[in-house]
């Protein structure tokens, strides 16, 4: 009989207000986790894969299929392997948003994606290895490494990928308004 390993599921909490090194959890005293369902109520979608079997795994395959993702590529965001990578980690940190969702695949390594909430205060979510992200478009949302200094990731897209991002303030954005008017002005 074998034993079972789980992963435990991606965390996610609201951040201090610290200028510390934004490679630290910055979690608030006492700490405030949110759950998978508050995220997804942001739009925020979250799956737990076999990153040691991305290349044939059934699930991603699916969701793949069923998400209409049929560009991918590779990743590694770390001093030795990202050129400028001081200059990159700058603007990955730059609260910005995207015309397209933003896909990330956490193959190996760690990282943490923060994302606002309907009162404007930053959430952070840590990504492990596994861990499988989807931001929705238009939503305001920046990137840094943790203190392990590495990640390797699977970038996703539907269609040819667009990497052009757009700093705050872009609230007059048509697809920040869509956002906004899905997931922000919901009724509690």
């Amino acid at each position: 009989m074998g034993i079972e390993v789980k992963f435990p599921p991606m965390e996610a909490w609201y951040m201090d207000d610290s200028a510390e090194d934004q490679r630290l959890p910055h979690h608030r005293n006492p700490p405030q986790y949110l759950s998978l369902e508050k995220l997804a109520d942001l739009g925020v979608l979250y799956w737990k894969l076999d990153a040691d079997n991305f290349e044939t795994d059934p699930e991603l395959q699916e969701i793949r299929k069923s998400r209409g993702y049929n560009y991918m590529d590779m990743l590694t965001v770390c001093p030795d392997k990202l050129p400028n990578y001081e200059e990159k980690i700058k603007n990955f940190f730059e609260e910005h948003l995207h015309m397209d969702e933003e896909i990330r695949y956490c193959l190996d390594g760690s990282g943490y994606f923060d994302v606002r909430d309907k009162d404007d205060e930053w959430i952070r979510i840590w990504i492990k290895k596994g861990d499988m992200i989807v931001l929705p478009a238009g939503s305001y949302h920046r990137f840094t490494l943790d203190t392990t200094n590495y990640i390797k990731v699977m970038r996703l897209f539907q269609g040819e990928p667009v990497w052009t991002a757009y700093n705050r303030p872009n609230d007059d954005n048509p697809v920040r308004e869509m956002y906004v008017n899905q997931f922000l002005k919901q009724q509690c």
